[in-house]
């Protein structure tokens, strides 16, 4: 996921043998507060950690964030990934961390992949069988032509493609910095209705695309966004090899969470963030402030004339640090937690207010067994298939766990307005909504009868520690997130607006990839080694090193 607007090869720079960075001795020790246990929080945790420094976590609800995990009350499993589930093989950082922590994947089932098995799309009531794309009509193939077609035309898209394989970083930088200015107000519904490759047809093509799509579902959803928004997934491969982690995406940030790292600068062998913590993170942040002229401390000399950065938990508990790292939702620091206005500039303010998040539901059931593997004796094909329609549910997903074994059913997937329409239903009225849609589909199927317990679902824009799913750039909003993007490069800010990072998959150029939240976790531990004083190794630049060479392009 080398993206175009700052093509840094994160990926080496973890890896290499030198190491991401020091800071000098005198500063171990040094506390650094971090605001969200979620992923972006634990990697910039474990990298401060491991250059000596003491992170101190805190969180609201459990270790995680969107890789949360949800189990039947008193069961083990199967786990139910209510956030991230689909990781893409080019998210090479985040699977950096995930192999570190010997985690566990295999092809996620997405439709007409052979993890898949089979897939049934069902538009205006027609429903089509296939175990790959040739099996579909040919209308299918054209549609699937027609957005092969609008992204060469363009976008660049072979050519870009070929760049970033190559990892040419000037000629990425080159062609997108060509399209920024061109696309930044252009929605993706008004990029492919003014292609040429879908203006010469019906209508009907390009709903089609939005209700079934190609990869992992229909995009229709994504239709208001910025089409910046969606090149950038496109031309890293994020919507095509996904892999689900066995076991459930929180085994991740729980590991990480409990990983003894060797080599460690001050710290003794065995230490973790666990260790670090007592075992667990502290409460969550009820308000962050600076604190004037400090108390003369460390954190008051590190961070100039104004002062050390107080954290207060919700018990009331406050402590003073040289450097905080926020990786929460950026609406939180404004809806949830009390801010210092003067922390950040009007700009940067206005930037947080205008991050656009999407909202998303699923809802999962436990049954007795995968199945939808039986033959169905009068067609010759499994009883049921992964599902993409134009009904309520939008996408339904088959999660085997083994033969005969309890599996999973992701009855419903869905987004933005999609999402809005189960909000208002509990957890047995969206199942019994779920299971009528799909009955359409299959009327000899009774999934209802291998049904096992409670269902499991979740909106995201229903919890007060999110407030949605992830960030999703509308047309316009480019600007925005360029602030966001580089606010941890502070050399020449106002020193008011200094020592507070932001971090998270929000504030990187691909809301809701856990890549995202890994890569600007470690912008931030680059800001904070900088701020005290350390640096990088001259074999192996960081972020912030390479950023005039790299930057993304400043709109006027």
């Amino acid at each position: 996921m080398l993206i175009p607007d700052f093509p840094f090869p994160y990926d080496d720079y973890i890896t290499h043998e030198a190491g991401i960075g020091t800071v000098p001795a005198d500063m171990y020790g040094t506390e650094v507060a971090v605001v969200g246990a979620g992923l972006s929080g634990l990697v910039a945790a474990y990298e401060l950690m491991k250059m000596g420094l003491k992170p101190v976590v805190y969180e609201s609800s459990r270790i995680g964030g969107r890789l949360r995990g949800g189990t039947q009350p008193g069961q083990s499993g199967p786990v139910a990934d209510l956030g991230g589930m689909r990781f893409p093989k080019t998210g090479a950082s985040f699977f950096h961390y995930a192999d570190l922590v010997g985690i566990e994947t295999q092809p996620f089932p997405n439709p007409l992949t052979p993890a898949a098995g089979s897939t049934v799309i069902e538009l205006g009531g027609k429903a089509h069988y296939a175990e790959t794309p040739d099996d579909l009509p040919g209308f299918f193939r054209e549609v699937s032509n027609a957005w092969d077609d609008c992204l060469e035309e363009r976008a660049h898209f072979s050519a870009m493609q070929e760049a970033i394989r190559a990892r040419d970083l000037g000629t990425i930088k080159m062609l997108w910095n060509e399209l920024v200015p061109r696309f930044d107000d252009i929605s993706f519904s008004g990029y492919l209705a003014t292609s040429k490759a879908f203006s010469s047809l019906p209508f009907e093509y390009r709903e089609a695309f939005g209700q079934v799509g190609f990869g992992t579902g229909g995009w229709d959803t994504n239709f208001p966004d910025s089409i910046l928004e969606i090149l950038r997934v496109v031309y890293v491969d994020a919507d095509a090899d996904q892999h689900r982690i066995i076991g459930g995406a929180q085994l991740l940030p729980e590991r990480l969470w409990n990983h003894a790292p060797s080599g460690l600068a001050h710290w003794p062998e065995g230490t973790s963030l666990a260790s670090l913590h007592g075992g667990h993170p502290r409460p969550g942040v009820a308000s962050i402030r600076r604190v004037p002229g400090g108390d003369g401390g460390p954190a008051g000399n590190l961070t100039g004339s104004q002062g050390p950065i107080a954290v207060t938990d919700k018990w009331g508990q406050s402590r003073q640090y040289a450097a905080v790292i926020a990786t929460c939702q950026s609406w939180l620091l404004s809806a949830r937690i009390d801010v210092d206005e003067s922390l950040f500039s009007h700009k940067l303010w206005t930037a947080i207010e205008r991050s656009h998040y999407m909202q998303s539901s699923k809802t999962f059931v436990v049954v007795d067994r995968p199945f939808w593997k039986d033959i169905d004796p009068q067609t010759g094909r499994e009883v049921m298939s992964t599902t993409l329609t134009d009904r309520l549910t939008r996408g339904t997903y088959l999660l085997d766990n083994g033969p005969d074994q309890p599996a999973l059913i992701c009855l419903s997937y869905t987004w933005n307005d999609d999402a809005l329409k189960w909000l208002p239903l509990d957890a047995d009225e969206r199942v019994r909504l779920m299971l009528h849609s799909l009955k359409q589909i299959y009327p000899t199927v009774d999934i209802a009868a291998h049904i096992i317990g409670d269902p499991i679902t979740v909106s995201w824009e229903d919890d007060p520690n999110f407030m949605g799913a992830f960030s999703d750039n509308l047309p316009g909003h480019y600007r925005y997130q360029e602030r966001l993007y580089t606010h941890f490069m502070q050399e020449g800010m106002d020193a008011a607006h200094r020592g507070i990072y932001l971090a998270g998959d929000g504030i990187s150029w691909t809301g809701g990839w856990a890549d995202g939240a890994v890569t600007t976790g470690l912008n931030a531990v680059w800001g904070v080694m900088t701020q005290l004083g350390g640096k990088t190794q001259p074999e192996n630049p960081g972020p912030g090193d390479r950023f005039d060479e790299l930057k993304p392009v400043r709109l006027p």
